[in-house]
């Protein structure tokens, strides 16, 4: 009878092995090289690039964020390749998997990892945006963060369909070049003078909304000489793909060339004087009075403050 009921005993079958250590060695190598090769070859040619502080800055932002973020999709996809691998549905087993309620311990740990990590990125995203590193967003015209010392100023001027820039501390004159000396702090005001614009200097990292009567403000410092993009990211009307152009960084001895002789020339030309008086905002009805001597000298063509390329239509 004894013998009988052992015969009928069901036969143990191989101890559960511990999948959540087999997936975490899986996973913890797949990690580690992941972010090593984000943060060593990856990282350094990330956009903005590193141009400017400010481009600087973002790409670093960047580089946290993809350092952070590719252990847990890691996490994901080798969770998802195990469970495929091993509990996926053997031919000839019809039977349904056990019932699973709940597992606390995977549950606490889940929610406390993915707490820290979101409150982490809260506290460096608000750390991040209130520092320099938040200082080519535009940030109105009260920014939090103002590098110290005494910035050159450039105001930027959208209109349809053109960039034009305005340097005060050289008489206010106006120009369709872009240019700045390298290691020179420089504060843009971003201002319109019809339809919302965005100002964009993509290798700089500066982008600043340009509205109408609004004064936005942002900051940056070139940290390399050579050419950028400008263009406006704002649908601003039928030739917002053709609003954009490029600028320059400079050394200071050749941008104070530069700026000097452009100065003198619109002196000369009489454009400065006829010219608005510098402010921070202005109203777009006093460009058509300019008269058509400024019109042909400076090149801004247009009424109302608007700019019209030869092969753009014109709108009254």
């Amino acid at each position: 009878m004894a013998a009988a009921q052992q015969a009928a005993a069901p036969v143990a079958g191989p101890p559960e092995p511990n999948h959540g250590l087999r997936v975490l060695l899986i996973w913890l190598p797949l990690a580690l090289a992941a972010d090593l090769v984000i943060w060593f070859v990856w990282g350094p040619h990330l956009p903005p690039g590193d141009m400017s502080s400010s481009a600087a800055n973002q790409q670093f932002d960047i580089r946290v964020m993809s350092v952070m973020a590719a252990p847990v999709m890691l996490a994901v996809l080798v969770y998802s390749g195990y469970s495929m691998v091993t509990w996926r549905t053997r031919d000839g087993d019809d039977e349904d998997g056990p019932p699973i309620e709940g597992n606390t311990k995977v549950q606490f740990s889940w929610i406390a990892v993915t707490s820290v990590i979101v409150l982490a990125l809260f506290v460096f995203g608000t750390v991040e945006l209130v520092s320099t590193s938040g200082a080519g967003a535009g940030e109105g015209p009260s920014p939090i963060w103002k590098p110290g010392g005494r910035p050159l100023v450039v105001q930027v001027i959208a209109q349809q369909w053109l960039f034009t820039y305005r340097y005060p501390q050289y008489g206010g004159f106006e120009t369709t070049d872009l240019v700045l000396p390298v290691g020179q702090d420089v504060q843009f005001n971003v201002t319109s003078l019809d339809v919302i614009h965005s100002f964009w200097a993509y290798q700089l990292g500066v982008k600043a909304d340009a509205n109408p009567g609004v004064d936005n403000v942002a900051y940056v410092t070139p940290k390399a000489m050579g050419g950028f993009t400008v263009r406006c990211s704002e649908l601003c009307g039928i030739w917002h793909g053709a609003m954009f152009n490029y600028g320059q960084v400079l050394s200071p001895t050749a941008f104070q060339s530069w700026a000097s002789g452009v100065q003198a020339k619109v002196q000369a030309d009489g454009v400065l004087a006829a010219l608005p008086a510098y402010t921070l905002t202005y109203d777009p009805t006093v460009i058509p009075e300019l008269g058509k001597n400024i019109v042909t000298i400076d090149g801004i063509t247009g009424g109302a403050g608007y700019y019209y390329g030869p092969g753009n239509p014109v709108t009254p």
